[in-house]
């Protein structure tokens, strides 16, 4: 019996321009949880100022997509640094997690362009 395996969205494989340099990225604050894969769409928690996964039943702030995960992070009981293109970019919308057209509404305001 064969094991079929899927290999994961790689750090960045998402993105299909950006800005020059690294306007397009900032290093930010993800609220311990679960494992976040990179094409993570993320919301940012008001009270705490910390970044999760993009949820748009929660009434905390991550019912609004605000950017993209660009690099996976592991499950943690802490808050975990990462990087996140804010800004400024065109993204495969296939590579995504967690795209609807309220949070692809939400990005173009920051000029993240779904393709």
């Amino acid at each position: 019996m064969s094991t079929i395996l899927q290999e994961p969205v790689h750090a960045g494989e998402f993105l299909l321009s950006e800005g020059p340099g690294k306007i397009s990225r900032e290093a930010i604050d993800v609220a311990p949880g679960p494992g976040l894969i990179a094409g993570q769409l993320l919301g940012l928690v008001t009270a705490t100022s910390q970044f999760t996964a993009y949820d748009p039943e929660a009434e905390d702030g991550s019912e609004k997509a605000v950017c993209i995960l660009y690099a996976a992070l592991g499950e943690s009981d802490t808050v975990r640094r990462g990087r996140a293109v804010v800004r400024l970019a065109e993204v495969s919308e296939a590579l995504l997690t967690g795209v609807d057209a309220d949070a692809e509404q939400a990005l173009a305001a920051h000029f993240i362009i779904l393709r």
